[in-house]
């Protein structure tokens, strides 16, 4: 296997088309055997149904080289089952968990000379993604779908270190109670755009939306589930009320992580805006970055500063960064499953 002449260690966060994705197509009530193509295009009728009803879903992990040059990916199991529930809410065939997983091997295993090496700091992202394909003109679910994974090659989400950010508390809601916020939905980004780019031009790097129903409780960003940690070193990892925080797989991996790896205490709970100040550290933690430190707040006008500071991670925030990737890179034994190797 030969890698390909990129310079790795100098990756943006950006697409890169590669030589392989995987596809398959659900007609007449199943999922066809799907294949590996070189073909990186869609063509599909003006009247598909993603186009009008938004009728899509996605996933997102990573493949990585251990430092005894093994290839794996982390917990995709977990994403296969993420995206059943949400093809589920959206009224759309499940792919199934088996075959999703074995999609993921096959596509990275077409594109094994595309997973960065060990050490540069790069990973190889893949994106499972689904979308309604059949006709449709009328309110109602399609009858045909396409499965597609695409990987490319990214640099790490932060260029010279994780340093904290500053974020906003958004006037806008990100999903209303009991509507689609916990599962993984191209619609849920969408409503977000406007926002973050209007945060941008503030300058601010993220919003922080509250629960819609009250803008009380503290829910999650546009694109991350959030994380504190109190003076006592206690792990805070807020939940919802009606149901509209993403279930994130990075913060359930750091959730064990904290109990059973560090023996820190953790404390799953709703948790008011008004007693974030009281915190010491925060952070927002997904899959691309997989945890960045937040430094400060604007509520309104109001600046919350965490005593963590702009310069660099927390301690605690530090640890469970470090702990986490090492397990990712195959540098720290992992829990049993977490670590899916690709056989070449």
């Amino acid at each position: 296997m030969a890698k390909k002449d990129l310079d790795w260690g100098n990756l943006g966060f950006t697409y890169i088309r590669t030589d392989k994705r995987y596809v398959s197509n659900f007609r007449d009530g199943k999922w066809d055997d799907g294949v590996i193509t070189d073909d990186a295009t869609i063509v599909m009728s003006e009247d598909a149904g993603v186009l009008h009803y938004a009728q899509e879903c996605f996933e997102g992990l990573k493949a990585y080289t251990t430092a005894d040059g093994r290839i794996v990916t982390f917990r995709p199991d977990q994403n296969a089952k993420r995206m059943v529930s949400t093809a589920k809410r959206l009224e759309m065939p499940p792919f199934p968990e088996e075959r999703f997983i074995e999609a993921v091997e096959q596509t990275v295993r077409a594109n094994a000379d595309w997973v960065p090496p060990h050490g540069s700091g790069a990973t190889l992202y893949v994106r499972p993604v689904m979308f309604a394909t059949g006709d449709v003109i009328g309110v109602k679910p399609a009858d045909e779908y396409q499965f597609r994974i695409f990987v490319t090659p990214v640099g790490p989400y932060f260029k010279g270190g994780a340093k904290p950010i500053v974020i906003k508390v958004s006037d806008f809601d990100r999903a209303a109670p009991h509507g689609t916020g916990n599962i993984k939905a191209g619609l849920n980004y969408a409503m977000s755009l406007h926002a973050i780019v209007t945060a941008h031009e503030e300058g601010f790097a993220e919003n922080l939306y509250l629960d819609a129903a009250t803008r009380t409780y503290v829910e999650e960003t546009g694109g991350a589930n959030l994380l504190f940690v109190d003076k006592d070193g206690k792990l805070i990892v807020p939940k919802s009320h009606s149901d509209s925080i993403l279930p994130s797989i990075t913060r359930r991996s750091i959730v064990d992580v904290a109990r059973d790896y560090l023996h820190l205490t953790v404390e799953e709970r709703y948790v008011r805006m008004d007693e974030v100040e009281n915190f010491v550290e925060m952070g927002l933690c997904g899959t691309a970055a997989v945890i960045s430190p937040v430094g400060r707040i604007n509520d309104h006008g109001k600046e919350i500063s965490f005593a963590s500071g702009m310069e660099k991670m927390g301690p605690v925030t530090q640890k469970l960064y470090d702990a986490l990737t090492g397990m990712q890179m195959g540098d720290i034994e992992a829990p049993e499953g977490w670590i899916h190797e690709i056989t070449l």
